[in-house]
């Protein structure tokens, strides 16, 4: 749809809260994650919005100079569900922005175009919408044990 390139983006979520999009050129190792990332939006806004931070434990998120780096700066994490990425909010939302995405005419064209495109789609997911997929946590918990840790129903 959008000339068969892609790009890596990082963003996160909170109730009523949205930190910007970050797109990412190249690969993100450890001190990437830490200078471009970390340091200057995951701190910022979870420290304004008394948070706890939760992430894929990607190799770069729980690298030694990442995780010393959120101890130092007293962000507290939380675990990250062991192949439960129904328990991801995070995970649903890019969903709803990929939809958003495919759903613009004209689709984006190349990467310039698709860049632009998630930047304006992240914007313009309803606070609403954010807000009622973490309102369906507790929910989401009761189906995946009533799966007993398969494909939940919701």
């Amino acid at each position: 749809a959008h000339g068969g390139g892609g790009v890596m983006v990082w963003a996160g979520v909170c109730y009523g809260q949205r930190t910007q999009v970050h797109f990412i050129d190249g690969i993100l190792n450890a001190q990437r994650n830490r200078n471009e990332i970390l340091r200057p939006i995951v701190v910022p806004f979870i420290h304004d919005h008394h948070l706890m931070l939760q992430h894929d434990n990607a190799r770069s998120h729980v690298a030694r100079i990442c995780t010393q780096f959120l101890e130092a700066e007293n962000i507290p994490v939380l675990a990250w569900p062991a192949c439960s990425p129904h328990m991801s909010t995070i995970e649903h939302v890019w969903d709803a922005l990929d939809r958003r995405i495919r759903q613009r005419v004209p689709v984006p064209a190349n990467i310039q175009q698709l860049r632009t495109a998630i930047v304006e789609e992240w914007t313009n997911i309803p606070k609403a919408t954010i807000n009622n997929l973490i309102n369906s946590m507790q929910r989401r918990c009761v189906a995946l044990l009533e799966a007993n840790g398969g494909h939940p129903r919701y």
